[in-house]
């Protein structure tokens, strides 16, 4: 099986790390970048200058593809980062063992390059970038493998191990998470299919999306008590692909609190992972945005860390009747009867059906919240991209 060699620094490199900052963001991924982009060009309430943020990851940034790497091409375009696009889909091919429907979506997905949009992000931000392994936290202070860092605003942007959690967290298989693998072939398909066949996995789905010369082969439970590398082997294999270039995560299916004892939580440490689905790469873009918003309003004193975590808490939290619809969904599927499945997904790819259900899925975590717009569609304030989070939570309210 492939793995990740991570490129930290050694020998003279591996210097002592340690300091004062603003702003301290654990995680360089998808959530952490977004965050840390909404900090860019901020200015110091006391003084003017420019605010120290930090962004720590064990990884250099866009080294380690955790996921099959696609999303709504409108959010790669709102983002500017279609130069990382592979390919572009107008079409969702669903195969059950009953029959096989193609559903013509309101909205078309992209699947990308994982480096060339991370580091694409990473140039919207002003943040300093080190390596280091995150290994928890006392107060506002981080511990690292390579010494501690101190900052007033402090980020988990580092996964479902919610590693700065006041608490022990939780571990698999016990916890709700998803296991998922995939396999990366050289290859190249014309359409994005997802399989809901339960010789496959009894509960959940797999897929292969192309990236122009890759297929991205894989297998997701929502039973996180069954292993899915034989499955994922079987279905490259009955696709004719080599089962080669391994990559597995564990995917959260559930919300947790997106703000406790003084950090802020973005993407899967806070469960931004939508269920049934496992679409996670837009939700922790958009729930990083809006947790680098409420920072920035901190450091350019137009809010305290206390209200920041109140707006940023009820931020996400207005989003878990969505979030649980998904989940009770996610249930349900396992239990139809597989004869039932085909007709059932045949029934529902209507155009009407498609366009509905798929704009109100789009509307979780809409484009248009890039420039500051909030999900009803109402424009931003002055301030652009810096929009407060909870001005937006009391339009939604309104």
């Amino acid at each position: 099986m492939d793995m990740p060699r991570r490129r930290t620094k050694r020998g003279t490199q591996r210097t002592d790390l340690s300091g004062e900052f603003d702003a301290v963001v654990c995680g360089a991924s998808f959530a952490g970048l977004a965050v840390a982009r909404e900090l860019a060009g901020a200015r110091r309430a006391d003084d003017g200058a420019a605010p120290r943020v930090l962004i720590l990851d064990r990884y250099e940034i866009g080294e380690r593809q955790t996921s099959a790497c696609a999303a709504p091409t409108r959010w790669l375009e709102a983002l500017d980062l279609v130069p990382a696009i592979r390919q572009t889909f107008p079409d969702l091919v669903v195969n059950t063992p009953y029959g096989t429907s193609r559903y013509r979506l309101p909205f078309t997905f992209s699947t990308f390059d994982y480096p060339t949009l991370c580091h694409l992000l990473d140039d919207q931000n002003d943040a300093e970038f080190e390596t280091a392994k995150v290994e928890g936290r006392e107060g506002t202070t981080v511990r690292t493998d390579r010494g501690e860092l101190s900052a007033p605003l402090v980020v988990d942007a580092l996964g479902w191990r919610r590693i700065l959690a006041a608490d022990e967290g939780y571990q698999p298989p016990d916890a709700p998470l998803s296991r998922g693998l995939e396999v990366h072939p050289g290859g190249n398909g014309r359409d994005l299919e997802i399989w809901v066949d339960r010789s496959y996995v009894p509960a959940g789905y797999s897929w292969s999306f192309p990236a122009r010369d890759e297929l991205r082969v894989g297998v997701g439970s929502f039973d996180p008590r069954f292993h899915v590398k034989d499955s994922t082997v079987r279905l490259a294999g009955d696709l004719d692909v080599d089962a080669v270039h391994y990559q597995g995560n564990w995917i959260p299916h559930k919300l947790r609190p997106a703000a406790e004892d003084g950090v802020f939580f973005a993407g899967d440490s806070a469960g931004h992972c939508l269920p049934l689905t496992a679409e996670g790469i837009r939700t922790a873009l958009y729930f990083g945005l809006a947790c680098g918003r409420e920072l920035r309003a901190v450091v350019e004193g137009r809010s305290t860390r206390e209200e920041a975590l109140r707006n940023y808490a009820a931020f996400s939290a207005s989003h878990r009747h969505a979030f649980e619809t998904m989940l009770l969904v996610q249930r349900l599927v396992p239990r139809v009867p597989p004869p039932l499945l085909g007709p059932i997904i045949r029934a529902l790819g209507t155009k009407r059906f498609v366009d509905w259900s798929f704009g109100h899925y789009l509307e979780i975590a809409p484009p248009e919240f890039v420039e500051g717009a909030a999900a009803t569609g109402h424009s931003p304030p002055a301030g652009g991209r810096a929009t407060r989070v909870g001005t937006e939570v009391a339009s939604q309210a309104a």
